[in-house]
């Protein structure tokens, strides 16, 4: 199979010659032509025409520079190319050929890659990775969008027709949490923050099973397995201390074990679907949250928990710079929020530097290991418990949520009521 059509890339670029306008038109870039002579061509053309400059054969060498000319063919190539183009018309056919070429030698790229990996990689994560690369390539396939306004306009008039209620979002299941936010948004990163053992899987949970109710909930768990998730659920259901979950035969009483059957009634009948595999990458749970949103034939919205952040494993190129790898990781998520259409609640360990001050609440400055997470956030909300550092505190049971940034709203501190003992939150 070829991997490129020389006559298109040379129709492509010729173009330009007989009508500069078309480079506003352009959508290729030089790296996604084969021929590198071409690549040259290309690139000298775009530059002249972000500087205003006339294209023709004369402004083309000038900006190449005469002593790369012979890498490029000589003059007489380039005053060949310019007059081989007899119309503009097909330029738009000579473009799509182009890019088509380009999809089939990384499809092929992608590919090889897979046949030597698979042979020495361990199968489920090549397979996974070559999945998510190839499905890119399909996303950049079907992108015809060219900053159209008047799709946008047409729907904000709509929205504007409708009466959304107060939350416009997935509900926390807080009131005053959600004034704040409008719930949580499709298409948003959303990062919540704290020390150990201040709360966050217990608040993550609140809100999944909350938002288990209409919509669909993935959590993945990599601290701990399903079972204890779904024990600390049933908990929090039921309304049973969590150290009579550890020995229920023994420690149940009648009351408990009614309480138990309740709770495990209204949790089979919700959206949630606890994921614990351990050693999770952004590849896997990437592939998990893409399927889910094949599968949701319905108007339902996919809620995506994971717990937490810093324990998703990271590209092996990273190995030796953390920060670069929850950099990564972040942008991932991010990017899967938008380009699934999906809420994305991601739990975040934060760094010591909290105890070494004389106030404890969280800032931003605190999220560890990258500032990333901080620019790719839409949200990002801290909880601070009064109690966890002062066992004489006036606010016991109370648990601060700080809600340091959101790009699309205010920002604010919530106080809930919080039981450890059941692991339930409440509004205040």
């Amino acid at each position: 199979m070829p991997y490129y059509n020389l006559e298109a890339e040379e129709a492509l670029v010729g173009a330009f010659f007989l009508d500069k306008d078309l480079v506003n038109e352009c959508t290729i870039r030089p790296e996604q032509l084969y021929t590198k002579k071409l690549q040259l061509l290309l690139k000298a053309i775009q530059q002249l025409a972000e500087k205003g400059k006339p294209v023709d054969v004369i402004s083309v060498i000038e900006e190449i520079g005469y002593e790369q000319i012979e890498n490029i063919g000589g003059i007489s190539y380039i005053t060949d190319l310019a007059c081989s183009v007899p119309t503009t018309a097909n330029f738009q056919f000579y473009q799509e050929i182009v890019k088509e070429y380009d999809q089939k030698r990384k499809a092929i790229k992608i590919a090889s890659r897979i046949k030597n990996e698979v042979l020495h990689g361990e199968m489920e994560s090549v397979l996974r990775e070559g999945i998510h690369d190839l499905m890119q390539i399909e996303d950049h396939l079907v992108d015809e969008d060219l900053g159209d306004i008047m799709p946008s306009l047409v729907a904000l008039y709509r929205d504007c027709e409708k009466d959304l209620g107060d939350i416009t979002g997935v509900p926390s299941g807080f009131k005053k949490l959600d004034q704040l936010t409008g719930g949580f948004q499709t298409s948003d990163l959303i990062i919540v923050g704290a020390r150990p053992s201040v709360g966050k899987t217990a608040f993550a949970l609140n809100i999944a099973l909350h938002a288990a109710e209409k919509d669909i909930v993935l959590m993945f768990s990599l601290e701990m397995s399903k079972l204890q998730l779904v024990k600390r659920a049933a908990s929090y259901i039921g309304n049973i201390h969590s150290m009579k979950m550890r020995n229920p035969l023994r420690l149940f009483a009648n009351e408990d074990w009614t309480r138990f059957s309740f709770a495990i009634g209204k949790l089979s009948k919700k959206h949630f679907y606890p994921i614990d595999k351990a050693g999770m990458d952004i590849h896997y749970i990437y592939s998990k949250v893409r399927k889910a949103k094949r599968e949701c034939k319905d108007e339902k919205r996919i809620v995506v928990i994971i717990d937490y952040l810093q324990l998703i494993t990271g590209n092996p190129r990273h190995q030796s710079n953390r920060q670069a790898e929850i950099s990564e990781i972040s942008r991932m998520l991010k990017q899967m929020a938008r380009e699934l259409d999906v809420v994305v609640i991601a739990l975040s360990q934060l760094s010591r530097g909290v105890e070494s001050r004389q106030d404890k609440h969280p800032m931003l400055s605190d999220l560890r290991e990258s500032g990333q997470i901080e620019q790719d956030a839409d949200v990002i909300a801290f909880l601070y418990r009064d109690d966890y550092y002062h066992q004489d505190s006036k606010k016991k049971n109370t648990i601060e949520v700080i809600l340091a940034k959101q790009r699309n709203g205010p920002i604010g501190t919530v106080e809930l009521g919080f039981m450890k003992e059941t692991g339930c939150f409440s509004d205040r």
